[in-house]
């Protein structure tokens, strides 16, 4: 069965991760998900900016309806991303879901701090991983009413 924002159009979904091997294990896992959604994704803080802005090559992005955002990332941090997105008018209300391999409770206070809305901490095992991204999808993009662009 596939699930579509107000029965109009597929999900559009942020991936930003710097880690190839979790990019696409979570690009896999939501692929073969229920819900249909396009996957777009970004290897670090500065590209996930570009991104929502649609400059350079990402002039055609649509505006996302979810952020997968990783705290650690290159170039700008996750925090720096996450501060950029909900203090901007037309992206605050994005969802940004943290999913990070950090559990410290600095990293969780900021991140509930600049208005996360949810914190996920990635386990290392990989079959807990992939259920983990499933438990995302079905809550983010299956059950939570996402606002219209």
């Amino acid at each position: 069965m596939s699930m579509l924002i107000n029965g109009a159009r597929p999900i559009e979904v942020l991936l930003v991760e710097d880690c190839v091997e979790e990019a696409e294990m979570t690009m896999e896992a939501l692929r073969d998900g229920r819900v249909r959604n396009r996957i777009h994704w970004v290897e670090d803080g500065e590209e996930a900016l570009t991104f929502l802005r649609r400059q350079g090559r990402h002039s055609a992005a649509p505006r996302p309806d979810l952020v997968l955002l990783d705290l650690r990332l290159p170039r700008m941090s996750g925090h720096e991303v996450l501060a950029e997105i909900k203090q901007h008018a037309d992206w605050r209300r994005i969802p940004v879901v943290i999913m990070t391999s950090s559990d410290d409770e600095k990293d969780i206070l900021n991140a509930y701090d600049h208005h996360a809305n949810c914190y996920v901490t990635k386990p290392v095992d990989m079959e807990k991983f992939l259920e983990v991204i499933r438990s995302i999808e079905d809550f983010w993009l299956a059950i939570v009413q996402l606002p219209a662009a």
